[in-house]
Order: structure tokens, then sequence, then C-alpha cells
């Protein structure tokens, strides 16, 4: 429920700018604007003064409010999901599902008790079991102070529970139209479960492979029954976090695709996704950098891309510093697929990840390699670009839009950090000594770097 409202419309508006190809940066301007609207609102304030002390104490609190008392609506959105009938295998336990309304606690967050505002109005989605798990869902109505919101909740514990031993455990925005539920370990069979509107139809993919052509390859998608709305699914278990797909479909349009995982854990000693020292010192080879720091930031490298060290090989392609820290190139790959380059800067227990590429096999160890800076400290994007060249370059060139290209001085690292508008397409070229050319372009900014590298178009290069 909580959430940094500034930063929200700040990263909405510079996706929005970059997508529509918006000169500038589309927060500044906002900004200005609100910053007039605010100090004609301050003028004001002072003959509300006692008002808004007495707001302020519902608000935190601190004044119960009355129950008949309107409230303010955080979003406004249609529920998708409260309106059908529940469904699940112990959709028409009536039983149970008046014992999870009674026992159904407060949400907590942190310095926020968001309560319940009315139990008659909670509206029940799904109830099973499902393999181990009793799980249901609900629409649940909350207040906190003047703020009114919604919010889907899942309430889980082992097969055949009573309500009352069934605790909180997830929940999302009330207006979502798709919501997953799951969770594997490396020596249990875990359980998937996806809910869509009725009416809708629900596919399941498991696992992946990265091509030697530059592309994420997902396993084949397992249809769930037509116009249900569901996928219950029990998942294997799996030595590291498995790969699960789930697409939704009502109709001719895909309402969701996206990753359905859920969580992962592992009671064993064994780290297989932890690269050796052996490895790193190899990697390296007469290069001077921290083999620890260097070890933490591929083994990272490794779990963002969900393989495993062993069969993946490990080249680092530069070293140096950005903003006056460690930072670092390496490319990734599994075998038999494709390379996987990523850019840190920082140290081994404190850093930042700045560029995640999938890149086809063929030609990978000739390209220019360059990335985007966002403010250290912050989420902020920068105008700020890294570029390296490739072992034997004898030239590297940026080209920003229609530009024409530009060479560019590289420091005795063999790289250069050089200004290119955040939104801009931009493309660095390197030429061989023997007259070769190899270009590669300069990745936007991501969004959400929760997905697996090469999965979006920000994040490959085809071709």
């Amino acid at each position: 429920m909580t959430m940094d409202t500034e930063s929200v419309l700040k990263n909405v508006l510079a996706a929005e700018a970059e997508m529509l190809d918006v000169g500038g940066d589309a927060w500044a301007g906002f900004e200005r604007r609100e910053r007039h609207h605010r100090n004609k609102r301050r003028a004001g304030v002072a003959g509300v003064a006692v008002l808004v002390a007495a707001a302020a104490g519902v608000q935190a609190g601190f004044v119960p409010l009355p129950g008949w008392a309107p409230g303010i609506q955080v979003a406004g959105f249609t529920t998708v999901l409260g309106d059908g009938p529940v469904r699940g295998s112990l959709a028409g336990d009536k039983a149970l599902l008046d014992g999870v309304r009674q026992s159904m606690q407060d949400v907590q967050d942190p310095g926020e008790t968001w309560r319940i505002a009315d139990r008659k109005a909670i509206k029940f989605v799904y109830a099973a079991d499902v393999g181990s798990e009793r799980l249901v869902l609900a629409l649940v109505p909350l207040r906190f102070g003047f703020l009114e919101d919604k919010a889907l909740i899942w309430y889980a514990g082992e097969a055949g529970a009573p309500a009352a031993k069934l605790t909180e455990s997830g929940r999302v925005d009330g207006g979502d139209a798709v919501v997953t539920y799951g969770g594997t370990t490396s020596d249990k069979p875990g359980t998937l479960v996806v809910v869509g509107p009725p009416g809708s139809t629900v596919s399941v993919s498991q696992g992946f492979r990265y091509t030697p052509e530059g592309t994420v390859e997902h396993g084949p998608a397992r249809p769930q029954p037509a116009g249900t709305g569901l996928a219950e699914m029990i998942l294997p278990p799996s030595p590291i976090p498995p790969e699960v797909k789930a697409t939704v479909t009502l109709g001719a349009d895909v309402i969701y695709e996206g990753g359905a995982g859920g969580g992962w854990a592992s009671n064993s000693d064994v780290a297989p996704q932890d690269v050796s020292e052996a490895t790193v010192a190899a990697a390296l080879g007469d290069r001077t950098f921290d083999r620890a720091t260097l070890r933490a930031w591929v083994s990272g490298a490794i779990r963002d891309a969900r393989v495993t060290a062993a069969g993946t090989a490990v080249t680092v392609r530069w070293t140096g510093t950005v903003n006056g820290q460690p930072a670092a190139l390496f490319t990734i790959q599994p075998r038999g697929g494709g390379v996987l380059a990523y850019a840190l800067h920082g140290s081994a227990d404190s850093y930042r990840q700045d560029l995640r590429l999938l890149l086809p096999v063929k030609g990978a160890a000739e390209r220019p390699i360059a990335w985007r800076l966002r403010a250290d400290g912050n989420d902020n994007r920068t105008d700020q670009v890294v570029v390296t060249a490739p072992a034997g370059a004898d030239k590297v060139t940026l080209r920003i839009g229609a530009a024409a290209a530009v060479p560019l001085t590289l420091d005795e690292t063999g790289a250069a950090t050089v200004p290119v508008p955040p939104s801009a397409e931009a493309h660095v070229t390197a030429y061989g000594k023997n007259g070769s050319t190899s270009e590669t372009p300069v990745p936007l900014f991501e969004s959400d770097s929760g997905g697996l590298p090469g999965d979006t178009p920000k994040t490959r290069v085809v071709g």
C-alpha cells in the first residue's frame, strides 16, 4: 500500500516520454507546474489550519473516524475479479469462507495500518486445496484514515486447514485482472495458481533457454481448461528458482503475459549459482581487480539469468571505474546458449547493475558495448553513457539518432564516458585494424528488470 508517489509519477512520465520520443525530461515540466500550483494552494492553508490538524489526527490514526464517514479512493478502477462467482474446489464451502471473513486481520504496512472497512463487503474470488496448500483469494475493502482502497489478498495454510489457520500470504492491487500464487523448493513439489477473469483461458510454460541467435525460447505452453480463467498446477522441485510463464487470453486479446513462478526456497548447503574462485581467477587473467567483488557480481548475474554456474563460461571484457567506484563488464554464456553481457559498479556487497544484454554468439567478442547510467543513490536517469571497445579495436564511434557518427577518445582502459540524451536512440561502432566493423545499439533504460534478460527488446540484440 505504501509508495513514493513522486517516484512513481516520475518513472511513469519518463517511460511514456521515452516511448513517445518526447525531447527533454517530462518530469521537470510537471514538477515546475506542480510547484506553481502548490504555492497557490498554500495561500489558503492558514484559514483551515485547525481543520487540517484534526484531519491529520484522523489520517494518522490518532482520532477515530466513524465508519459512515466518506473516504477518498486511492485509485479509481474496476475490480474485474470481484464481479464473478467464487471459483475453485472449495467455492461452495460456506462455513470455510465465513470463517475466513471473520478471521481476516487488518493489513500492516510500515508505519500504517489499513483496516478492513466492511467485512460484509469482502468478496471471495477463489478457494481450493491445491497440492499441500489451502488457498483463498479475496477482494478486501481497506481504509487508512480518510483513504480507501481495495486489495486482492491471498490467505494460505496447509491443505484441509480451518479458516483460523489461514494467514495472509501476498496481496496485489484490487484492480488487477490476473493474480498469481506460487512457490517451489529445491527438494519438494510446489504450487502454482493463476486466477484470471471468468471466461479467460490460461496457458503455462515451464523452463527456457537462451538461443545462440540471441533470443529467449520459453518451454511449450500448456493450455489449462478453456474459459475457466484458472490454472492449478503442481510444480516439480527445482535446484534453482524456476522460470514459469503464464499467458492469459480473453477472446482474441492477450490480457496478461509474464512470470508466475512465485517464491523459491532451499535447505541445501549447495549453491549451484555461485561461481567458483577458480573460474573468476581464470576470467580475470592478469587484470588487477578485487576477486571477491567480481565473484559476487558474476554469481549475481548468474542468478539474474536463472542459470547455473556449472557449464557457464565467464569472460571479463573490461574493468575500470564508474563514478569513482570499481566497475566491470563481463559476459556469461550457458553451454550451447547466447551471450549475456553484464556491467556493474560498486563493491562486493553494495553495487548497481548497469546493464544486462543478450547477444548472439556470432560476433559477440568483436562488438563494442555501451550502457546508460542512473544517478548513484537513486534511480534518476542521467545522460551519461559508458562505451567500451572490444579487444583489438582500432577506432570506436558513436552515432546519436540520425546525426553523423563521431569518433570517441578512449582512456587507458579502453572506455569513454559520453553524454547521450536519456531517450535518444544511439549506436556504437567498432572498427578493427583489418577493416572489419561491428555495431551495437545503446540499450534504452529498463523500466522493469524483474524478468529474464533478453525477454524484452531493451535487453537483447538480434542480428
